[in-house]
């Protein structure tokens, strides 16, 4: 699993019909301390993530196995939406 801020969106009119439904978006990954690592993804929305939000990511088979997700040909998915992080006794 992986930490990163939704910072956009792709839209993509002719698509794979498995891919119906889902939101494609630009993530930005980021270390544990909300620092940006400099790589994006774009990754399949499944828990309905908005911009700026913090999410945690999947990529490879764990992210077929996200619920809803065994068809979907994709590489990474957004599997949770963060409302906060605690570390060494900081929040």
């Amino acid at each position: 699993m992986e930490l990163g801020r939704i910072s956009g969106t792709i839209v993509a009119t002719q698509k794979n019909e498995r891919l119906a439904g889902f939101k494609l978006l630009v993530v930005d990954l980021l270390k544990m301390d909300g620092v940006k690592t400099g790589t994006n993804l774009v990754a399949l929305d499944n828990v309905g993530a908005g911009f700026g939000e913090i999410v945690i990511i999947v990529r490879g088979s764990s992210a077929r196995q996200a619920e809803g997700m065994a068809a979907v040909p994709g590489d990474a998915t957004i599997i949770a939406i963060v409302d906060s992080i605690e570390m060494d006794g900081s929040t």
